[in-house]
């Protein structure tokens, strides 16, 4: 498959029909062809497993030994399948620079960064180390590294994720390459960091001209930065064109699921639609059409022969699907075509907020750590400040979301809350229980009333185990011997997170991400518990898989009466699935209330430049919102600005005279009710348009 070249100039980047064979004969990359011009952005998308980054390795020549490339690659016209190492090696850096998904593994850990980015400049122009050093510091302030020439200075380790990600843009365009890979850049960054690398990106590519592939699974991303988008999908393209005929006119029924599924911070739905089914192993693809058994528009010709990505009217718009002509001729769209999940029977409505019991009460919770030095004799140098005096609480059948930036305390809030022990400070009361004054007995039996979830299933679920057992054992662990009970109750709660009874015998391995988080869910529930903890549920999901995930917890919540404590960096999940909405920052908390009010109207700078930084999948939007970029990198909890803790990185601050800025530095504000709900508080003197009363303390 070649796309239309018709009326363009020579391409920068011409890949044509490119194959990837593992060994064993995975076909891991079939026929991948695009082009791309001078200065433009190219969105490649796809579920994990798709073959987005082999293809870029393939490209880039780095595919591991005994990995078979067939196909072309050429850059201005020169072919590099084939080539040698030592002109692969010349071209690398200098014709075509490559941005990692984790900068930590790109960066040698025993040298500066000033020296790797110094040394990529030497590698490819004839320099001096002195003009190869000074234009590493102008290269760390181009991306926006403050202090760039003590920073230059500094190890890989010593920078936080986001500056890690930004110096790994400086020494991919040290030598203003003509294209640049970026493999998943911002997967692993919080929004607002995620924000910064972006605007970065583009600034990298108006200094060099430089055309850019992004691949990606975040389709906000490519929404707001791409020109073009190819979707992929079991190692093939099914989609390619202008991100604005993908994004509002899709004619693939997989990229039509793909648009469907995504929760949106601009758009909640009541339900969301889920791709049903997986991803075929590369090694094992079904006959025909590689989605047909997911396609809800399958019919019998699609399992006769794999579809050509073929064009769909004018321009260069193409379409691997044999029906792509018809969804244009109808001109339908993901929610046409996918079938909207039906919502659960209503439970008895909960009533009014304020008569429902509490099942989580925490007050002033504490949680310090010390700093220490010395590897003989140890010393306290520090306090990390982890969580310094929050409250909140969760009512019965309520679902409050805890958000905030990587380093916020989150994580170790709910470790607190799950011990069941006597905080370091303030109060944990869980279900009417306080936990400092609990005996062990009565320990062991709240247990069964508090659950978890964890972010990654496979690390929680024993891969020694089928899952039968694995779902047994809280059971068990609980006194409930009779083995035939224990059986029914194990079918009983794979028919809840919708897996069969029979699955039981397999394990974890043996299932998909979606399916393992499913299992991570029906262990939670197997006790009858009373509040679910949920840490970050979804986040290792692909979109597509996430959705279904969403909806059952949703489902579960309604059908069992359930409370959830839900931890998340993705806000656009947070607006889809929670009542109310915590923002923390650094060890306090910013915002606090329910989720229409906080995202409709957000008082603190923080929440306000949270929620500016999520991307949205509309092109249109992306390219006309005005974003809240926030400076510079969390501060330590080590060293938390005195006063607001905020201030260091607000962007209202610099608005403020001289006496209301004095303030913000002298004095910590605490969280006051806003006269706009009264559910709704927020940590900031001058909260943004609103008038502000004291809060009673909860």
């Amino acid at each position: 498959m070649n796309e239309p070249t018709t009326g363009r100039g020579a391409p920068v980047l011409e890949v044509s029909d490119l194959n990837v064979t593992f060994r064993g004969g995975v076909k891991a990359v079939r026929g991948v062809s695009y082009r791309l011009d001078r200065g433009e952005i190219l969105g490649i998308v796809g579920e994990s497993g798709s073959g987005k980054s082999v293809t870029s390795l393939a490209v880039m020549g780095l595919l591991p030994e005994g990995a078979e490339v067939s196909g072309s690659v050429r850059l201005h016209g020169r072919e590099l399948i084939g080539a040698p190492e030592e002109e692969l090696t010349r071209l690398r850096g200098k014709g075509i620079g490559m941005i990692f998904q984790d900068p930590l593994s790109a960066f040698t850990p025993v040298y500066t960064i000033g020296d790797q980015i110094a040394e990529a400049v030497r590698v490819h122009q004839k320099v001096s180390g002195d003009a190869a050093a000074k234009r590493a510091v102008e290269l760390l302030d181009l991306v926006g590294i403050p202090h760039p020439h003590a920073r230059a200075k500094a190890f890989p380790h010593e920078f936080s994720g986001g500056m890690r990600q930004r110096a790994m843009i400086a020494m991919a365009i040290a030598n203003d390459p003509d294209v640049l890979i970026c493999d998943e850049p911002t997967t692993a960054l919080d929004v607002t960091i995620q924000a910064q690398v972006l605007e970065v990106l583009k600034t990298a590519q108006r200094e060099t001209g430089a055309a850019i592939v992004m691949i990606t699974h975040d389709l906000g991303v490519v929404a707001g930065l791409a020109d073009r988008v190819l979707v992929m999908y079991a190692g093939k393209p099914v989609e390619l064109g202008a991100v604005d005929e993908i994004y509002y006119r899709p004619r693939m029924p997989y990229t039509m699921g793909l648009l469907a599924s995504i929760p949106r911070m601009d758009r909640p739905t009541a339900r969301l639609i889920p791709i049903e089914g997986n991803p075929p192993s590369p090694a094992a693809l079904p006959p025909g059409c590689p989605f047909a058994p997911r396609c809800p528009l399958k019919v019998d010709a699609c399992d006769d022969a794999e579809p050509e990505l073929e064009r769909i009217g004018a321009g260069g718009r193409m379409a691997a699907c044999i029906r792509a002509h018809e969804i244009d001729l109808k001109d339908l769209d993901g929610a046409d075509v996918y079938p909207v999940p039906e919502p659960p029977a209503e439970a008895e409505e909960p009533g009014p907020r304020e008569e429902r019991e509490t099942v989580l009460q925490v007050g002033d919770l504490i949680r310090h750590y010390p700093l220490m030095k010395g590897a003989v004799f140890k010393r306290r140098v520090g306090t990390v400040y982890a969580v310094d005096g929050i409250s909140f609480d969760v009512r019965e059948g309520e679902t409050l979301a805890l958000v905030g930036e990587s380093g916020c305390g989150k994580t170790t809030t709910l470790q607190q809350i799950m011990q069941l022990s006597a905080p370091q400070g303030g109060t944990v009361v869980v279900l009417g229980k306080d936990s400092a004054k609990l005996a062990k007995a009565e320990r062991r039996g709240l247990r069964q009333d508090l659950q978890i979830v964890f972010q990654d299933p496979m690390a929680a679920l024993d891969p020694r185990m089928p899952v039968g057992d694995i779902l047994a054992e809280p059971l068990r662990a609980h006194g409930r011997k009779d083995a035939k009970a224990v059986k029914s109750r194990v079918a009983e709660l794979l028919t809840l997170v919708g897996l069969a009874p029979e699955h039981a015998e397999r394990y974890p391995q043996h299932f998909s991400g979606g399916q393992r988080q499913r299992i991570g869910i029906a262990r939670a529930l197997a006790l009858e518990p009373k509040l679910v903890v949920l840490d970050e549920p979804v986040s290792a999901l692909d979109v597509s898989i996430q959705a279904g995930v969403i909806n059952l917890l949703e489902d579960l919540k309604v059908r069992l009466g359930l409370s959830y404590l839900f931890v998340a960096h993705d806000l656009s999940v947070v607006r889809h699935i929670a009542d109310r909405v915590a923002v923390m920052y650094l060890g306090k908390i910013a915002e606090i209330g329910e989720v229409d009010e906080v995202y409709g109207a957000p008082a603190h700078p923080y929440t306000r430049a949270l929620l500016s930084a999520i991307p949205l999948p509309d092109p249109e939007k992306e390219r006309t919102r005005t974003r809240i970029l926030l400076e510079g990198d969390l501060p330590s909890p080590a060293d938390p600005p005195s006063g607001c803790r905020f201030r260091t990185r607000c962007p209202k601050r610099a608005l403020l005279g001289e006496p209301e800025a004095r303030r913000c530095a002298e004095e910590e504000p605490s969280v006051v009710r806003l006269a706009s709900g009264a559910d709704h508080g927020a940590a900031c003197h001058y909260p943004e348009g609103v008038e502000a009363v004291p809060a009673p303390r909860p």
